[in-house]
Protein backbone atom coordinates (compact mmCIF):
# COMPACT_ATOMS: atom_id res chain seq x y z
CA UNK A 1 0.00 0.00 0.00
CA UNK A 2 1.08 3.90 -0.91
CA UNK A 3 2.36 5.33 2.61
CA UNK A 4 0.37 8.36 3.47
CA UNK A 5 -0.44 10.86 6.02
CA UNK A 6 -3.34 10.70 8.45
CA UNK A 7 -5.22 13.92 9.82
CA UNK A 8 -8.15 14.50 12.22
CA UNK A 9 -9.58 17.61 12.37
CA UNK A 10 -11.79 19.02 14.55
CA UNK A 11 -14.04 21.34 12.26
CA UNK A 12 -15.02 21.02 8.25
CA UNK A 13 -13.35 24.40 8.20
CA UNK A 14 -9.93 22.32 9.05
CA UNK A 15 -11.02 19.55 7.23
CA UNK A 16 -11.39 21.93 3.76
CA UNK A 17 -8.08 23.20 4.50
CA UNK A 18 -5.98 19.86 5.33
CA UNK A 19 -7.97 18.63 2.09
CA UNK A 20 -6.18 21.49 -0.14
CA UNK A 21 -3.32 19.47 0.55
CA UNK A 22 -2.54 17.80 -3.52
CA UNK A 23 -2.85 14.20 -3.60
CA UNK A 24 -5.00 14.38 -0.20
CA UNK A 25 -8.66 12.39 0.00
CA UNK A 26 -11.84 12.56 2.54
CA UNK A 27 -12.35 9.45 4.72
CA UNK A 28 -15.70 8.71 5.65
CA UNK A 29 -16.47 4.84 6.33
CA UNK A 30 -14.09 4.04 3.69
CA UNK A 31 -15.92 1.34 2.39
CA UNK A 32 -14.97 1.83 -1.08
CA UNK A 33 -12.15 4.18 -1.17
CA UNK A 34 -10.05 1.50 1.06
CA UNK A 35 -10.64 -1.33 -1.21
CA UNK A 36 -9.05 1.13 -4.04
CA UNK A 37 -6.29 1.78 -1.69
CA UNK A 38 -5.13 -1.81 -1.63
CA UNK A 39 -5.59 -2.50 -5.29
CA UNK A 40 -3.60 0.76 -5.76
CA UNK A 41 -5.88 1.87 -7.35
CA UNK A 42 -5.80 4.94 -5.37
CA UNK A 43 -3.07 6.62 -3.75
CA UNK A 44 -3.67 9.60 -1.94
CA UNK A 45 -1.13 10.85 0.15
CA UNK A 46 -3.13 12.25 3.12
CA UNK A 47 -6.35 11.10 4.07
CA UNK A 48 -8.47 13.52 5.70
CA UNK A 49 -10.82 11.71 8.21
CA UNK A 50 -14.31 12.91 8.57
CA UNK A 51 -15.90 11.10 10.74
CA UNK A 52 -16.62 12.52 13.79
CA UNK A 53 -17.00 16.19 12.69
CA UNK A 54 -20.14 17.15 14.26
CA UNK A 55 -23.76 18.27 12.60
CA UNK A 56 -22.90 15.65 9.39
CA UNK A 57 -25.05 13.02 11.16
CA UNK A 58 -28.16 14.36 11.26
CA UNK A 59 -31.60 14.12 9.62
CA UNK A 60 -33.42 17.39 9.48
CA UNK A 61 -36.80 19.11 8.27
CA UNK A 62 -35.65 22.54 6.96
CA UNK A 63 -37.89 25.85 7.80
CA UNK A 64 -39.36 25.10 4.13
CA UNK A 65 -40.31 21.75 4.59
CA UNK A 66 -37.34 20.45 2.78
CA UNK A 67 -35.24 17.40 4.00
CA UNK A 68 -31.77 17.74 4.90
CA UNK A 69 -29.70 14.03 5.07
CA UNK A 70 -26.13 15.18 6.54
CA UNK A 71 -23.14 13.80 4.48
CA UNK A 72 -22.03 11.05 7.76
CA UNK A 73 -25.57 9.50 7.83
CA UNK A 74 -25.48 5.39 7.87
CA UNK A 75 -27.32 4.35 5.01
CA UNK A 76 -29.23 1.64 7.56
CA UNK A 77 -30.09 4.48 9.65
CA UNK A 78 -31.54 6.58 6.72
CA UNK A 79 -33.58 3.74 5.67
CA UNK A 80 -34.84 2.39 9.14
CA UNK A 81 -36.08 5.84 9.62
CA UNK A 82 -39.95 5.56 9.61
CA UNK A 83 -40.75 8.96 8.83
CA UNK A 84 -37.79 9.54 5.90
CA UNK A 85 -39.28 6.31 4.90
CA UNK A 86 -42.93 7.03 4.83
CA UNK A 87 -41.69 10.47 2.56
CA UNK A 88 -39.76 8.85 0.43
CA UNK A 89 -40.46 4.95 0.42
CA UNK A 90 -38.35 4.97 -3.22
CA UNK A 91 -35.42 6.25 -1.50
CA UNK A 92 -35.71 3.77 1.22
CA UNK A 93 -36.03 1.11 -1.21
CA UNK A 94 -33.27 1.85 -3.05
CA UNK A 95 -30.80 1.40 -0.13
CA UNK A 96 -32.19 -1.45 1.24
CA UNK A 97 -31.68 -2.68 -1.71
CA UNK A 98 -27.94 -2.05 -2.11
CA UNK A 99 -24.88 -4.11 -1.07
CA UNK A 100 -25.05 -6.24 2.12
CA UNK A 101 -26.24 -5.49 5.86
CA UNK A 102 -22.62 -4.64 6.95
CA UNK A 103 -21.76 -2.38 4.56
CA UNK A 104 -25.26 -0.14 4.90
CA UNK A 105 -24.41 0.22 8.26
CA UNK A 106 -21.14 1.71 7.56
CA UNK A 107 -21.39 3.29 4.64
CA UNK A 108 -22.64 7.09 4.33
CA UNK A 109 -24.75 9.28 2.42
CA UNK A 110 -21.92 11.27 1.14
CA UNK A 111 -19.47 8.38 0.71
CA UNK A 112 -22.82 6.84 -1.72
CA UNK A 113 -22.76 9.76 -4.08
CA UNK A 114 -18.81 9.22 -4.45
CA UNK A 115 -18.15 5.70 -4.85
CA UNK A 116 -16.43 4.52 -7.91
CA UNK A 117 -17.30 2.46 -10.75
CA UNK A 118 -17.14 -0.80 -10.22
CA UNK A 119 -15.98 -1.83 -13.94
CA UNK A 120 -13.31 -4.38 -14.26
CA UNK A 121 -10.51 -2.94 -16.04
CA UNK A 122 -10.80 0.30 -13.75
CA UNK A 123 -10.06 -1.86 -10.45
CA UNK A 124 -7.39 -4.05 -12.77
CA UNK A 125 -3.90 -1.82 -12.97
CA UNK A 126 -2.95 -3.57 -15.85
CA UNK A 127 -5.59 -2.81 -18.16
CA UNK A 128 -6.10 0.14 -19.95
CA UNK A 129 -8.22 2.19 -18.42
CA UNK A 130 -9.17 6.50 -18.66
CA UNK A 131 -10.62 7.28 -15.69
CA UNK A 132 -7.52 5.75 -13.98
CA UNK A 133 -4.77 6.83 -15.54
CA UNK A 134 -6.03 9.46 -18.32
CA UNK A 135 -4.92 9.10 -22.13
CA UNK A 136 -4.12 5.25 -21.84
CA UNK A 137 -7.08 4.00 -23.49
CA UNK A 138 -10.36 2.08 -22.58
CA UNK A 139 -9.93 -1.72 -22.56
CA UNK A 140 -13.93 -1.94 -21.46
CA UNK A 141 -14.33 -1.05 -25.09
CA UNK A 142 -13.03 -4.01 -26.97
CA UNK A 143 -13.35 -6.26 -23.64
CA UNK A 144 -15.98 -7.50 -21.38
CA UNK A 145 -19.03 -5.23 -21.72
CA UNK A 146 -22.42 -6.76 -21.35
CA UNK A 147 -22.66 -4.74 -17.59
CA UNK A 148 -21.89 -1.20 -19.25
CA UNK A 149 -23.09 1.58 -20.40
CA UNK A 150 -25.97 2.50 -22.97
CA UNK A 151 -26.47 5.96 -22.36
CA UNK A 152 -24.18 8.86 -22.46
CA UNK A 153 -21.23 6.89 -23.06
CA UNK A 154 -17.97 8.06 -25.07
CA UNK A 155 -15.22 6.76 -26.96
CA UNK A 156 -12.89 7.36 -23.77
CA UNK A 157 -14.99 5.50 -21.17
CA UNK A 158 -18.25 3.16 -20.87
CA UNK A 159 -18.55 2.75 -17.35
CA UNK A 160 -21.83 2.81 -15.30
CA UNK A 161 -22.16 4.54 -11.64
CA UNK A 162 -23.03 1.66 -9.41
CA UNK A 163 -25.15 3.99 -6.98
CA UNK A 164 -28.82 2.66 -5.55
CA UNK A 165 -29.50 5.67 -3.66
CA UNK A 166 -28.32 8.09 -6.11
CA UNK A 167 -31.29 6.60 -8.77
CA UNK A 168 -34.31 8.08 -6.57
CA UNK A 169 -32.73 11.22 -5.43
CA UNK A 170 -32.03 12.33 -9.40
CA UNK A 171 -35.72 11.52 -9.62
CA UNK A 172 -36.80 13.39 -7.09
CA UNK A 173 -34.50 16.40 -8.03
CA UNK A 174 -32.35 16.37 -5.02
CA UNK A 175 -29.71 19.02 -4.26
CA UNK A 176 -25.92 18.53 -3.13
CA UNK A 177 -24.35 20.76 -0.29
CA UNK A 178 -21.10 21.51 -0.80
CA UNK A 179 -18.48 22.64 1.41
CA UNK A 180 -15.31 24.35 -0.07
CA UNK A 181 -12.45 26.52 -0.01
CA UNK A 182 -14.77 29.07 -1.96
CA UNK A 183 -17.04 28.51 0.62
CA UNK A 184 -20.62 26.83 0.33
CA UNK A 185 -22.59 26.08 -2.60
CA UNK A 186 -25.31 23.72 -3.53
CA UNK A 187 -25.53 22.04 -6.93
CA UNK A 188 -28.70 20.24 -8.57
CA UNK A 189 -28.13 16.73 -7.99
CA UNK A 190 -28.63 16.06 -12.05
CA UNK A 191 -25.28 18.16 -12.47
CA UNK A 192 -23.25 16.46 -9.77
CA UNK A 193 -22.67 13.70 -11.67
CA UNK A 194 -20.61 14.29 -15.00
CA UNK A 195 -20.77 12.12 -17.96
CA UNK A 196 -17.70 11.19 -19.50
CA UNK A 197 -16.68 12.83 -22.57
CA UNK A 198 -13.18 13.65 -22.83
CA UNK A 199 -12.19 13.62 -19.66
CA UNK A 200 -13.76 10.41 -17.76
CA UNK A 201 -11.43 11.19 -14.88
CA UNK A 202 -13.48 13.61 -13.94
CA UNK A 203 -16.35 12.18 -12.27
CA UNK A 204 -18.53 14.81 -10.27
CA UNK A 205 -18.82 18.62 -10.51
CA UNK A 206 -16.67 18.67 -6.49
CA UNK A 207 -13.65 21.04 -6.95
CA UNK A 208 -10.14 20.02 -5.29
CA UNK A 209 -10.77 20.08 -1.55
CA UNK A 210 -14.38 20.37 -1.56
CA UNK A 211 -16.34 18.09 0.68
CA UNK A 212 -19.98 17.05 0.90
CA UNK A 213 -22.18 18.51 3.88
CA UNK A 214 -25.82 16.80 3.06
CA UNK A 215 -28.03 15.74 0.31
CA UNK A 216 -31.56 18.18 0.57
CA UNK A 217 -34.65 16.87 -1.06
CA UNK A 218 -36.67 19.96 -1.78
CA UNK A 219 -40.02 20.66 0.08
CA UNK A 220 -42.57 18.99 -2.24
CA UNK A 221 -40.59 16.24 -2.77
CA UNK A 222 -42.81 13.60 -0.45
CA UNK A 223 -46.12 13.95 -2.67
CA UNK A 224 -45.19 10.88 -4.65
CA UNK A 225 -45.02 9.09 -1.66
CA UNK A 226 -47.84 7.36 -2.37
CA UNK A 227 -47.18 5.77 -5.46
CA UNK A 228 -43.56 5.09 -5.33
CA UNK A 229 -40.99 2.16 -6.18
CA UNK A 230 -37.50 1.42 -6.83
CA UNK A 231 -36.89 -1.85 -9.22
CA UNK A 232 -33.52 -3.17 -9.72
CA UNK A 233 -32.44 -6.17 -12.28
CA UNK A 234 -29.12 -7.63 -10.63
CA UNK A 235 -27.36 -10.82 -11.42
CA UNK A 236 -27.65 -11.94 -7.59
CA UNK A 237 -30.24 -11.12 -5.90
CA UNK A 238 -29.37 -10.94 -2.30
CA UNK A 239 -26.97 -8.55 -2.85
CA UNK A 240 -25.21 -7.02 -6.06
CA UNK A 241 -24.87 -3.78 -8.13
CA UNK A 242 -27.74 -3.22 -10.89
CA UNK A 243 -27.39 -4.51 -14.16
CA UNK A 244 -30.49 -1.90 -14.98
CA UNK A 245 -32.53 -0.21 -12.05
CA UNK A 246 -35.38 2.26 -11.88
CA UNK A 247 -36.89 4.76 -9.82
CA UNK A 248 -40.54 5.36 -10.46
CA UNK A 249 -42.45 8.37 -8.66
CA UNK A 250 -46.61 9.29 -9.87
CA UNK A 251 -48.68 11.52 -8.11
CA UNK A 252 -52.14 10.95 -8.91
CA UNK A 253 -55.12 13.06 -8.83
CA UNK A 254 -58.11 10.24 -8.68
CA UNK A 255 -57.34 8.31 -11.85
CA UNK A 256 -55.16 10.75 -13.57
CA UNK A 257 -51.24 10.97 -13.36
CA UNK A 258 -50.58 14.82 -12.07
CA UNK A 259 -47.24 14.65 -12.71
CA UNK A 260 -44.06 11.56 -12.54
CA UNK A 261 -40.35 11.25 -11.79
CA UNK A 262 -38.14 8.60 -13.66
CA UNK A 263 -34.78 7.88 -13.27
CA UNK A 264 -32.39 4.93 -14.33
CA UNK A 265 -29.70 3.26 -12.78
CA UNK A 266 -27.12 0.81 -14.23
CA UNK A 267 -27.56 2.68 -17.54
CA UNK A 268 -24.38 5.72 -17.67
CA UNK A 269 -21.52 7.19 -15.75
CA UNK A 270 -24.31 8.77 -13.76
CA UNK A 271 -28.27 8.57 -12.36
CA UNK A 272 -30.09 8.92 -15.61
CA UNK A 273 -33.09 11.60 -14.52
CA UNK A 274 -35.82 11.09 -17.84
CA UNK A 275 -37.69 14.51 -17.88
CA UNK A 276 -38.86 14.01 -21.63
CA UNK A 277 -40.12 10.38 -20.41
CA UNK A 278 -41.34 12.19 -17.41
CA UNK A 279 -43.75 14.72 -19.57
CA UNK A 280 -45.75 12.19 -21.05
CA UNK A 281 -47.32 10.86 -18.12
CA UNK A 282 -48.79 14.20 -17.02
CA UNK A 283 -52.78 14.20 -17.75
CA UNK A 284 -52.80 10.81 -18.29
CA UNK A 285 -54.34 7.46 -17.20
CA UNK A 286 -51.98 4.99 -15.75
CA UNK A 287 -52.10 1.53 -17.62
CA UNK A 288 -49.21 -0.60 -20.01
CA UNK A 289 -49.68 0.99 -23.29
CA UNK A 290 -48.78 4.63 -21.83
CA UNK A 291 -45.82 3.09 -19.81
CA UNK A 292 -44.38 1.70 -22.63
CA UNK A 293 -44.27 4.79 -24.17
CA UNK A 294 -42.68 6.56 -21.34
CA UNK A 295 -39.93 3.57 -21.36
CA UNK A 296 -39.58 3.81 -25.36
CA UNK A 297 -39.24 7.50 -24.69
CA UNK A 298 -36.71 7.22 -21.74
CA UNK A 299 -34.07 4.70 -23.93
CA UNK A 300 -34.54 6.67 -26.66
CA UNK A 301 -31.25 7.65 -27.18
CA UNK A 302 -29.68 4.65 -25.88
CA UNK A 303 -27.24 3.07 -27.78
CA UNK A 304 -24.88 -0.47 -27.07
CA UNK A 305 -21.29 0.02 -26.12
CA UNK A 306 -20.20 -3.70 -27.09
CA UNK A 307 -21.93 -6.62 -26.03
CA UNK A 308 -24.69 -4.63 -23.75
CA UNK A 309 -27.61 -4.58 -26.37
CA UNK A 310 -29.72 -6.44 -23.64
CA UNK A 311 -29.50 -4.19 -21.39
CA UNK A 312 -31.87 -1.40 -23.25
CA UNK A 313 -34.65 -3.85 -23.81
CA UNK A 314 -34.07 -4.55 -20.16
CA UNK A 315 -34.53 -0.98 -19.43
CA UNK A 316 -37.75 -0.90 -21.19
CA UNK A 317 -38.94 -3.49 -19.33
CA UNK A 318 -37.69 -2.20 -16.23
CA UNK A 319 -39.39 1.24 -17.01
CA UNK A 320 -42.87 -0.43 -17.70
CA UNK A 321 -42.68 -2.37 -14.25
CA UNK A 322 -41.34 -0.02 -11.78
CA UNK A 323 -44.26 2.60 -13.70
CA UNK A 324 -47.19 -0.43 -13.25
CA UNK A 325 -45.64 -0.84 -9.59
CA UNK A 326 -45.54 2.63 -8.94
CA UNK A 327 -49.80 2.77 -10.29
CA UNK A 328 -50.06 -0.29 -7.84
CA UNK A 329 -49.47 2.06 -4.96
CA UNK A 330 -46.41 1.81 -2.34
CA UNK A 331 -46.48 -1.28 -0.47
CA UNK A 332 -47.39 -0.52 3.38
CA UNK A 333 -44.17 -2.72 4.26
CA UNK A 334 -41.15 -3.43 1.83
CA UNK A 335 -40.59 -6.69 0.19
CA UNK A 336 -38.64 -8.90 2.04
CA UNK A 337 -35.99 -8.48 -0.98
CA UNK A 338 -36.13 -4.98 -1.63
CA UNK A 339 -36.42 -3.70 -5.20
CA UNK A 340 -36.37 -7.60 -6.09
CA UNK A 341 -38.30 -8.32 -9.40
CA UNK A 342 -39.14 -11.71 -7.38
CA UNK A 343 -40.14 -10.73 -4.57
CA UNK A 344 -44.31 -10.77 -4.12
CA UNK A 345 -45.72 -7.72 -4.12
CA UNK A 346 -47.07 -7.53 -0.10
CA UNK A 347 -50.65 -6.92 1.03
CA UNK A 348 -51.79 -3.14 1.64
CA UNK A 349 -50.59 -0.02 0.20
CA UNK A 350 -49.07 3.39 2.15
CA UNK A 351 -51.25 6.22 1.76
CA UNK A 352 -54.02 5.42 -0.38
Amino acid sequence: MNRFEYVKPASVAEAVAAAAEPGAAYLAAGTNLLDLMKGGVARPGRLVDITHLPDLSRIETLPDGATRIGALVRNADLAHDTSFAARYPAVAEALLSGASAQLRNAATTGGNLLQRTRCRYFYDTASACNKREPGTGCDAIEGENRAHAVLGWSERCIATHPSDFCVPLAALGALVEIEGPAGRRTVPFTAFHLLPGDTPERETALAPAEMILAVILPAGAERFAAHSRYLKVRERTSYAFALVSAAAMLEMDGGVIRAGRLALGGVALKPWRAEAAEALLAGEAPGRELFARVAQAALGEARPSGDNAHKIELARRIVIRALLMAAQGTPERLPALPASPFAPLPAGVLHV
